[in-house]
């Protein structure tokens, strides 16, 4: 199977667990924050769904060029997290799989003017960027929703709430 393949199914067997968190999000909280410093529940959600589309169309470009700055929008409402997600989802089953193995491997930069600030192949910054830090976002939203003492789904194994779809609900109680 190719890289790009192996993305893909990797993509498709995290996406419905991403979309029960962004569905849990209290669409009439979508400013709360647990600290000033902190994004709004919303920001956070909506990058969630971003990421991953952003990312790849990132990386179509070799050297690319990285934004000038991050900017997190506030989502309008919690329909635009989820229909941000879904087209996420089109654009990454569009355009993964156009990625060969050779494309994968190859050397990616990213540049910050003309400064290099991120050079290795290209399936590496995927995995760092489109899957690891989107898991890291979710575990963050996870403690977010903890916080407003909204059920967290599991994911790779039970949450407090909820058993994984492989195991019965019996493993949470103790």
């Amino acid at each position: 199977m190719s890289i790009a393949n192996e993305f893909l199914a990797e993509f498709e067997a995290q996406a419905p667990i991403t979309i029960k968190y962004l569905e849990r999000v209290p669409a009439d909280m979508l400013t709360w924050k647990p600290h000033v410093k902190s994004l709004t529940i919303g920001q956070l959600a909506l990058h969630i769904a971003l990421v991953p589309a952003g990312i790849l169309r990132l990386v179509q470009n070799n050297p690319a060029q990285a934004p000038g700055e991050f900017r997190f929008p506030h989502p309008a409402s919690h329909e635009e997290i989820l229909k941000a997600f879904a087209e996420t989802a089109a654009t990454v089953r569009g355009l993964l799989p156009t990625f060969n193995d050779a494309a994968m491997h190859e050397a990616w930069a990213l540049k910050f003017g003309d400064r290099v600030v991120v050079e290795q192949p290209r399936a590496d910054f995927l995995r760092d960027i489109m899957f690891s830090h989107v898991y890291q976002h979710r575990g963050q939203l996870s403690v977010y929703l903890r916080m407003l003492d909204v059920p967290v789904p599991s994911s790779w194994g039970p949450s407090a709430d909820e058993a994984p779809n492989f195991s019965p609900r019996e493993v949470l109680v103790a």
